[in-house]
């Protein structure tokens, strides 16, 4: 972890508040465990993310809906403990909020009491609106997420961009307002047309951080795992690889597999 990183303050949901005031653009990543936490927050990332999208890249599942509230506190536990300066927000997985506010409650309160971390994200507008203010009552900070929402993925069937036609869009539009009157102190937009994406940054008060948005909102996001090219598989034209690490980690195995077979590793100088 760099000296700056380590000694900069926490940022808070009023730093994110501040920075949109100012113009200047939020980052924003996943993380899963303690180990990269620790580098995403120590390269000074502003906002991670414990995503329920662990669930396809911890442990290798289709969709998002099969992690459960356990894992989701297990791995926000290790990212708390990794990070000194980020906002930790942590996903609601799926069925831990839908339909029933007490429930969705006492999840954000399991979250926040046994992780450590500092507020909770979960999908929907108008819909889940009742579970957002009942958690919003316990003083516990929450991040909407509208357009794409995995977790909704058996009723989309597909994951092309949404909110192309003005119905959707308005729609998307009004929650957006509805997510901001409620208290939510910011929103992610995920694949929506980038003009309609600015649109709704430049209308609502709250930071708007965007996945396969367009450049018009106040931050971005992107899964670590894919950025950093240890995920082969999903090509999404909003995803930019800023590493290739799956041939980077591919070819060290290889090297230590020959290296064990050949006798050079251990050498002289790596025995006692």
């Amino acid at each position: 972890m760099s000296t700056g990183a380590a000694n900069a303050k926490r940022v808070t949901t009023h730093t994110l508040q501040e920075m949109k005031a100012q113009g200047q653009r939020i980052s924003m990543l996943t993380a899963y465990d303690y180990s990269l936490a620790r580098l995403v927050d120590g390269a000074g990332v502003d906002v991670i993310l414990v995503g329920d999208s662990a669930s396809n890249v911890m442990a290798g599942h289709e969709t998002t809906l099969p992690i459960t509230l356990d894992q989701m506190i297990y791995h926000a536990a290790g990212v708390v403990r990794g990070s000194s300066r980020a906002l930790i927000v942590v996903d609601l997985p799926f069925g831990t909020y839908q339909g029933n506010s007490k429930g969705a409650l006492n999840s954000a309160i399991r979250i926040m009491k046994e992780s450590g971390a500092h507020a909770v994200k979960l999908e929907g507008g108008r819909e889940v609106i009742t579970s957002i203010q009942r958690i919003l009552t316990a003083g516990i900070p929450v991040m909407g997420h509208l357009g794409l929402t995995p977790q909704s993925i058996y009723k989309f069937g597909t994951y092309v961009v949404r909110a192309k036609e003005e119905e959707e869009a308005e729609r998307l539009r009004s929650d957006a307002r509805l997510l901001e009157e409620a208290g939510c102190f910011a929103i992610v937009l995920e694949k929506i047309p980038a003009k309609l994406a600015k649109e709704v940054a430049t209308s609502v008060s709250i930071p708007v951080i965007g996945i396969g948005a367009g450049n018009g909102v106040d931050g971005q996001v992107l899964v670590l795992h894919d950025m950093l090219g240890i995920n082969k598989e999903f090509n999404p034209r909003f995803l930019r690889r800023y590493a290739d690490l799956h041939q980077v980690i591919t070819d060290a195995v290889s090297s230590y597999i020959t290296d064990v077979r050949s006798l050079d590793f251990p050498n002289a100088d790596e025995q006692y």
